[in-house]
C-alpha cells in the first residue's frame, strides 16, 4: 500500500487528513498493525484511485 499511495504522490500526512485519520494510524495501517474495516477499505480504495478489491490484493502479496 505504501507503495501505491506514494506512486499517486501521496504523503501520509496527506492521505490520513483526507481520510480523517491521524498520520500515526496510517503508518499502522501500511505495516500491517490495523485492521480495517469493510468502509475503511471502500475510503482508501478511493483516494488511492483504486478497488477495494485491489487494495486487498496488496495484502497477498507479501
Amino acid at each position: 500500500m505504501r507503495d501505491l499511495r506514494r506512486s499517486r504522490g501521496l504523503t501520509q500526512e496527506g492521505l490520513a487528513e483526507e481520510l480523517g485519520v491521524t498520520p500515526r494510524h496510517l503508518a499502522g495501517i501500511e505495516r500491517g498493525e490495523r485492521n480495517l474495516t469493510l468502509d475503511s477499505v471502500d475510503a482508501l480504495a478511493e483516494q488511492l484511485g483504486v478497488t477495494s478489491a485491489e487494495l486487498l490484493s496488496l495484502g497477498e502479496r507479501r
